[in-house]
């Protein structure tokens, strides 16, 4: 296995995560806050989309990823997380669909590296986390985790089984 190969299993099992811990919750469930002030799914989801496609985008040209819809970014920026009530979000199957086919462009943009590219530095705010391409890539499927983990205490509050 090369460094290409984990950084594919890490997307892909992180991807296939996320949607075992959104399969049984429902378009109002996305809107729940699990505690006063905690940022709720479909937030976190738009929130994961933008960041992805933005910082491998910037940092990876020709990379090419689906537009997104109007107002998407605005609708999933800080300002927007703490918003009461919560409106305007999309439903859970348009945002499955639209981290999927995200999380497709980033695969398609990995496959066109080289074992050498990865290595190569990364620009902007992701650097100071991620300096180099390889790294920002992984990143992106810890965050998927890291989000995902806060889904789980959605569902203990809304008694859904565990999953993982």
């Amino acid at each position: 296995m090369n460094a290409k190969d984990v950084i594919k299993t890490a997307l892909t099992s992180t991807q296939q995560m996320l949607g075992m811990f959104l399969s049984d919750l429902s378009d109002a469930d996305l809107l729940v806050r699990p505690v006063p002030g905690a940022n709720h799914v479909a937030w976190q989801l738009g929130h994961l989309i933008n960041s992805e496609r933005g910082s491998v985008s910037s940092n990876i040209p020709g990379s090419a990823y689906p537009e997104l819809p109007a107002g998407w970014a605005d609708q999933h920026g800080k300002n927007m997380a703490a918003m009461e009530p919560a409106k305007g979000f999309a439903t859970k199957a348009e945002y499955l669909a639209l981290f999927n086919k995200v999380r497709e462009a980033t695969l398609a943009t990995l496959a066109k590296l080289s074992d050498a590219d990865l290595d190569k530095p990364t620009t902007g705010s992701v650097a100071k986390m991620a300096p180099t391409l390889g790294t920002m890539l992984l990143l992106h499927s810890n965050h998927t985790l890291m989000h995902a983990g806060q889904f789980t205490v959605l569902r203990r509050k809304l008694g859904k089984p565990v999953i993982f």
